[in-house]
């Protein structure tokens, strides 16, 4: 066969890789996508199913170390750089130190950089210099108080706290009903605001409301994404002018 009519094919960057530990019921994995540049290839894992609605229990549930490890280990023959448990419930539910040690337990299933959700919405309130927030979450009123409990861990002062009081079905909560309860969340004396949930949407609404408020709108999936990128030295993608400022990177 004569290969000599094929065209020089145009090699493209080396893939780089983030595997994704999520929890049984993500529904949002096109929004994870539009947080990384073309290079990085998101490797999902998720844990097992869990018959309970979004609760206590089920944060407890799906923060299971061994389940984490073991969906740490699925993911390794492809080489991520880091490995991010994707969970805002899950990594706040007992407090700080128990985020790092999830942290830990990742790593030592084999993760060469490892991050959760709540571990990267520390980094953001540290870099940011966040002492004053609002928090928007679409739980129960017991989940949202231990949230503000574990930014009380950190030194951050939660000023008001709002909540959709949802079991089940966070993905499908449309964008204007994310807007309109991050209006009503702000205060005046918030620095910030972070709406918690890697299943809520929210990948739209951060820009226009950040510039309508003027201070920064923080969400889940945006700062896990941002920690990872950050760990791997690549520019910062998606919206966020505030976080920009802090780590770099563009649009």
């Amino acid at each position: 066969m004569d290969f000599s009519s094929l065209p020089d094919f145009a090699e493209s960057a080396d893939q780089r890789g983030i595997g994704i530990i999520a929890p049984f019921d993500l529904a949002l994995e096109r929004e994870l996508w539009r947080w990384v540049p073309a290079e990085v290839s998101l490797h999902l894992a998720r844990t097992p199913y869990e018959p309970v609605p979004v609760s206590r229990a089920m944060a407890e549930l799906v923060s299971n170390t061994s389940h984490l490890q073991a969906a740490t280990r699925d993911v390794l023959h492809v080489e991520p750089e880091v490995v991010a448990y994707l969970c805002t419930s899950g990594s706040f539910i007992r407090g700080v130190e128990h985020e790092r040690e999830l942290v830990q337990a990742i790593m030592a299933a084999g993760a060469k950089s490892a991050v959760t959700t709540s571990g990267a919405l520390a980094e953001a309130v540290t870099a940011l210099n966040i002492n004053r927030i609002s928090v928007i979450t679409p739980y129960d009123a017991e989940l949202t108080e231990l949230l503000a409990k574990f930014l009380g861990e950190l030194g951050v002062t939660v000023v008001r706290t709002d909540h959709l009081g949802l079991g089940g079905g966070i993905w499908k909560v449309n964008y204007r009903t994310v807007a309109e309860r991050i209006l009503a969340a702000d205060t005046a004396d918030a620095e910030a605001i972070f709406v918690s949930c890697t299943n809520l949407r929210t990948y739209d609404v951060i820009d226009p409301l950040e510039r309508l408020l003027g201070k920064p709108v923080l969400t889940a999936n945006q700062l896990t994404i941002w920690a990872c990128l950050d760990r791997m030295s690549l520019p910062m993608m998606g919206p966020g002018r505030w976080l920009r400022d802090v780590f770099g990177g563009g649009t």
